[in-house]
């Protein structure tokens, strides 16, 4: 017994660092962003409807080599818009991604994916390519320039 629970922890840290840390309130993520110097990757996303965006997590979000790297250079930030009841957002969470929509995703792209400053300054826009994780983060980074 003391076998399978010391190697149920075990798995269950390494899912933890390995998990990719998304974070949902924008003031949070500015703060982070500051003090890390690090700029804010927002992503605007139909996790249950939206096929690219399913694809996007799937290449690129989801992969060791994007989670590592973009621990430690960005600050990700998503915003999603689920249709299913299952997956309902709080009031809240809804009315937070709304509010950022309005500022950064007027046209309602999906996938839509916005690189900022810690201020909030748009410093470029990308979606959904089929690529590899490596040349994403190439094609985020030469914004950052």
């Amino acid at each position: 017994m003391k076998v399978i629970l010391t190697t149920l922890s075990l798995l269950f840290c390494i899912a933890m660092v390995n998990a990719q840390e998304w974070h949902t309130d924008f003031s949070e993520a500015q703060e982070i962003a500051t003090s890390n110097n690090n700029p804010i990757i927002l992503v605007f996303q139909g996790s249950d409807w939206c096929g690219p965006c399913i694809k996007l997590d799937r290449e690129i979000w989801s992969t060791d080599e994007f989670k590592s790297y973009a621990k430690a250079h960005y600050v990700m930030l998503k915003a999603d818009f689920p249709r299913k009841k299952s997956n309902k957002l709080s009031e809240e969470q809804t009315e937070a991604n709304k509010k950022l929509a309005e500022k950064y995703n007027k046209q309602g792209y999906f996938p839509f994916v916005v690189v900022l400053n810690s201020d909030g300054e748009v410093l470029g826009e990308t979606g959904y390519k089929k690529t590899t994780p490596k040349k994403y983060i190439e094609e985020i980074n030469a914004f950052l320039k």
